[in-house]
């Protein structure tokens, strides 16, 4: 194979003898070293035979080290099984092997010698007191996994498929690739060709999209069907939230609030509740908004100040409100405010299904009790960030979600699973538009006589980035099934969330790179990409609290 004029290595040469058995023989090890691992952290942070937070908080930086070791471990597990799976349906194909090869030689060599946890932190097993020797295998896989020739390979092979949707098989099932290809021509034909101008204007996506999203079975694709969904599985739900973010995280973002109103009312909504409101939320006739976040407490939900006060049977809610997204249009708030004045932490917190009106451009809260500003953002521009106030404003009590108070936490708490999921769904779409971008721009860009992708430097640029992709996508369809087959996923979630918003930005940033000062030009999309892949490492939990999540967690 060759592209412009440059020979690439042969494919066969760069791909390693038996490399199943080789991932399959490493995995013991860093199972081994993990449990090294977590011991050790155990040792740090328990105090008169418990774990103890205050020792936990002192020793963070080896609590997060732990917590990126695991998702690595995770990783590498989900990509082996993925590569067996492939292996005996016939479909594991050169370009598959490859991007097992150099995932794996690239996350052993970084077990061993520290894991970038941000571009200035290194997760390193020094931190925890732990070393590892590797074996065989792994030092097979570390020295000749991820090498210039391998990748070369590899971005040779994604020239030649470049109509391939993931630039590898993704091991999904035929029902869910139908429903991926469906929402990649969606978003190449409806969202794609508008997302730069939206992002430039900074106007909300326009409610004809909504409403295709809508006709499509977007909003109810999760929700059962005897309450007006289609009772489709999470898995479902992370190709269309890729697919959608590919085009435009705003438009692929739309779904996460039907996605956690919905898992509310079905995990602690009464029966009149969940026959109310979620047929509604299925077709689209109401959007809902997410209201949880006040202006001094950030990811600390416990410390919630805004309260609820019972007024006959119905209540008045008063308090502030930040980083409300697509506040302004919809009409119903997941709105969690304290009930309880005697409590200080998450006890006395209460969900409420607050109604409200549909804003305009002229008046965008014309409810009574309730004002509300824009928040001027870098990226994630689609449905706007707001500020809230609320000053008496109305809520039906029938409307407290579940009809008990001081159960909101504990309801908060069960969406997060679903919301990380498809947070972490998100980020692969960012990063893969990135990649498609990127690689679209080192084949069209001429410097020196020739397209940037034959130089070296940029062409492995591209390879990780469609390496990390599919790692980051194994791991979180693996979080999808965990949660499809009833099984405990909060650990799985979390990790999912905190690899791919590291890959979105890792694919964004050298993205913009190969465009070189083209990338900082607000006229190439790249630079909006970049902008909307920094949210990710914030929201739904950002990565250091994720890792402090995940930590405390691995110790129970």
């Amino acid at each position: 194979m060759a592209h412009d004029g440059q020979p690439f290595a042969d494919t066969e040469a760069a791909i390693l003898v038996d490399l199943l058995g080789l991932t399959e023989e490493t995995l013991p090890e860093v199972n081994a070293v993990f449990e090294d691992a977590r011991e050790a952290l155990r040792a740090l942070a328990t105090v008169d035979g418990k774990i103890s937070g205050p020792a936990m908080e002192a020793n963070q930086f080896a609590a997060h080290c732990l917590s990126w070791l695991a998702t690595y471990r995770e990783s590498l597990v989900q990509m082996h099984a993925w590569a067996k799976r492939l292996s005996q349906s016939g479909a594991f194909g050169d370009m598959e092997r490859l991007l097992l090869q150099i995932g794996f030689g690239e996350y052993l060599a970084q077990l061993r010698g520290g894991i970038p946890m941000s571009q200035g932190e290194t997760a390193r097993l020094s931190d925890l007191g732990v070393d590892w020797q590797p074996g065989a295998a792994a030092t097979r896989l570390i020295t000749l996994g991820n090498t210039q020739a391998a990748r070369t390979a590899l971005v040779g092979l994604m020239q030649e498929n470049h109509g391939r949707a993931t630039f590898g098989a993704s091991g999904l099932d035929e029902e869910l690739e139908m429903i991926r290809d469906q929402f990649r021509r969606f978003a190449d034909e409806e969202v794609a060709p508008h997302a730069h101008g939206w992002h430039m204007r900074d106007e909300l996506i326009p409610m004809e999209i909504i409403d295709k999203l809508a006709e499509m079975g977007v909003f109810g694709l999760t929700i059962p069907e005897n309450l007006g969904g289609f009772g489709l599985s999470k898995a479902s739900m992370v190709v269309v939230s890729e697919e959608l973010s590919r085009g435009y995280i705003g438009v692929g973002s739309l779904a996460t609030r039907t996605e956690i109103a919905a898992e509310l009312i079905l995990c602690g909504g009464t029966d009149e509740q969940k026959s109310q409101w979620l047929p509604k939320l299925a077709s689209g006739e109401i959007l809902p908004t997410a209201v949880f976040t006040e202006p001094n407490t950030g990811s600390d939900l416990g410390s919630l100040r805004t309260r609820a006060v019972k007024t006959g049977e119905d209540w008045s809610i008063t308090g502030n409100k930040t980083w409300i997204t697509h506040a302004a249009r919809t009409q119903v708030m997941t709105l969690l405010a304290r009930t309880d004045p005697e409590t200080t932490d998450y006890r006395g917190l209460s969900m409420f299904l607050a109604e409200k009106q549909p804003g305009t451009d002229a008046a965008p809260f014309p409810t009574p009790g309730m004002t509300g500003g824009e928040i001027e953002v870098l990226g994630y521009r689609g449905m706007k960030e707001y500020e809230l106030a609320f000053d008496g404003f109305a809520v039906k009590g029938e409307n407290l979600l579940g009809g008990v108070p001081g159960q909101g936490f504990k309801q908060l708490m069960q969406t997060f699973e679903s919301a990380r999921i498809q947070t972490a769904a998100r980020a692969i779409g960012v990063a893969q538009n990135a990649l498609e971008v990127g690689l679209q721009y080192a084949n069209d860009r001429k410097q020196f006589g020739k397209s940037l992708i034959a130089f070296p430097r940029v062409s492995g640029k591209l390879a990780m980035m469609a390496v990390e992709i599919m790692i980051a996508r194994q791991l979180t369809y693996f979080s999808a099934w965990q949660k499809d087959h009833d099984k405990r996923c909060d650990l799985e979630a979390g990790m999912a969330k905190l690899l791919g918003a590291r890959v979105a930005w890792a694919a964004a940033d050298n993205a913009l790179q190969i465009h070189g000062g083209n990338g900082f030009a607000l006229e190439y999309q790249i630079s909006r990409i970049l902008c909307d892949a920094r949210i990710l490492n914030i929201f739904e939990g950002a990565a250091e609290i994720q890792a402090q999540v995940i930590a405390r967690r691995l110790l129970d």
